[in-house]
């Protein structure tokens, strides 16, 4: 535990499309311009969806400019 990035923990609040209430947990899906996003098995209820980041998106614009 003592190396772990205190600052990996994230929460941000948002709003996704009414039918994810119906995906099962582990689903995976695509944020646009976010990264790819699965929905947490433990941490999800039918009224409050958990996503965990799987990966980010390569961000091409940050080394061109």
């Amino acid at each position: 535990i003592d190396y772990l990035n205190p600052n990996s923990l994230t929460i941000v609040g948002g709003f996704v499309e009414a039918h994810l209430k119906k995906a099962a947990p582990g689903s995976r899906y695509q944020f646009e311009r976010l990264g790819y996003f699965n929905i947490d098995p433990v941490d999800s209820s039918a009224n409050h969806l958990v996503f965990n980041r799987i990966i980010t998106l390569k961000d091409t614009w940050a080394k061109n400019t």
